[in-house]
C-alpha cells in the first residue's frame, strides 16, 4: 500500500511537472522566471587563465578566484590551473572550496600542465608523467571537480606510434580517475594534440567513457578548420572553452565566429559550461572577461 502511494505521488509529480513544462514554455521566457527557472542553453564558467597577468604580477591569488567570479562577473563555475596552487595540501583544498561554495561557484575541473609527456618514447617518462597525475585527480576529488584537463604530449601528427604511446599512458590514468568517477580529458592544446585526427585517434582507442576532449576555440594551426574540428570533437566533448583574444567595433570575436562556433557546440546535446578564456593582447584582463561574456550571452 505504501509502495502504491508513493508510485502515484511520483506519477502525479511528473504528470505537473510535464503539465506545467508545456505551459512554461507556451508562456515563454517571462513566465519561466517568474516560476524561478531558466531557459538559458548554456552555463558560463571562467576558466582561471584568464587571469594570469593578474596572478603573476601578485594582484590576485588563486584563493580569492571564487569571489572574483561571482562579486566580479556573476559566473558560478570556474575552471583552475595547477599551476596557480600555492599547495596541493588537502588543507588548502578544503579552504578553497569553502570559499567557492560561500561565494555559489562549482569548481569545475583543473587545467593540468607542466607534469611530463604522456606520449614520451620512454616507459619510463610516459609512466611517471602518468604518476604526476595522479595528485591532481586527487584534489580534484577533493574539490568537487568534475574533471582533469591534460596534454597528449609530444609527436608528430598522424603518427601511429605516438597515438599508441599516448593512448597506453592515459588508459593507464582513467583507471586511477574511475573510482571517484572523475573525468580525464584533453585539450587541443597545441602539438599533436592540434590535429583533431591524432586526438580523436587517441580517444577512440582508450574507449572510456570518463576519458574525453576539450574543445577549444583557438589552438588549431592555420591549416586546420576549427570550425569542423570541434564538431569532430563535441561528442567526446567534457568541458568547452570559448577563447578569446581581440573584438571588433560590435563586440565579436576577431578569429571565431561565434555565430557559426556556438550552434555546432549546441547541435551536439551539449548540455554543460562553456568556459570564458580570455588571451588577449589587452593587458586589462577584466575588461576581455566581460567582453567575451557579453558575447556568450548573447547565445544564451
Amino acid at each position: 500500500m505504501n509502495q502504491q502511494r508513493c508510485g502515484r505521488r511520483a506519477f502525479l509529480r511528473r504528470g505537473l511537472c510535464a503539465a506545467g513544462g508545456v505551459a512554461l514554455a507556451a508562456a515563454g521566457a517571462p513566465a519561466a522566471a517568474r516560476w524561478g527557472l531558466t531557459m538559458k542553453k548554456f552555463d558560463i564558467s571562467l576558466a582561471a587563465w584568464s587571469v594570469h597577468r593578474m596572478f603573476y604580477a601578485g594582484k590576485l591569488r588563486q584563493i580569492d578566484m571564487p569571489a572574483l567570479c561571482r562579486k566580479e562577473f556573476d559566473i558560478g563555475g570556474l575552471e583552475l590551473v595547477n599551476s596557480f596552487f600555492p599547495s596541493p595540501q588537502y588543507s588548502y583544498c578544503t579552504d578553497l572550496l569553502k570559499r567557492a561554495t560561500d561565494n555559489g561557484v562549482k569548481i569545475l575541473l583543473i587545467m593540468c600542465d607542466g607534469e611530463g609527456d604522456m606520449a614520451h618514447p620512454d616507459p619510463a617518462q610516459r609512466r611517471q608523467a602518468v604518476r604526476n597525475h595522479r595528485k591532481w585527480l586527487d584534489v580534484a576529488a577533493v574539490l568537487g571537480c568534475h574533471s582533469i584537463r591534460c596534454n597528449a604530449g609530444d609527436g608528430k601528427p598522424g603518427d601511429p606510434d605516438a597515438i599508441a604511446r599516448c593512448a597506453e599512458s592515459f588508459a593507464a590514468l582513467v583507471e586511477q580517475a574511475r573510482a571517484d568517477k572523475l573525468n580525464v580529458i584533453i585539450e587541443n592544446h597545441g602539438g599533436f594534440s592540434s590535429d583533431p585526427a591524432s586526438l580523436l585517434a587517441v580517444i577512440e582507442k582508450v574507449n572510456d567513457p570518463l576519458f574525453g576532449t576539450l574543445p577549444d576555440f583557438g589552438n588549431f594551426p592555420p591549416t586546420v578548420d576549427r570550425y569542423d574540428a570541434v564538431r569532430r570533437m563535441m561528442p567526446y566533448a567534457k568541458a568547452v572553452s570559448a577563447k578569446c583574444h581581440e573584438f571588433d567595433e560590435d563586440g565579436n570575436e576577431k578569429h571565431t565566429d561565434f555565430g557559426r562556433m556556438i550552434p555546432i557546440v549546441l547541435a551536439a546535446g551539449y548540455a554543460g559550461y562553456i568556459g570564458i578564456e580570455y588571451e588577449g593582447p589587452d593587458p586589462d584582463e577584466i575588461a576581455g572577461v566581460r567582453a567575451c561574456q557579453r558575447l556568450l550571452h548573447r547565445f544564451q
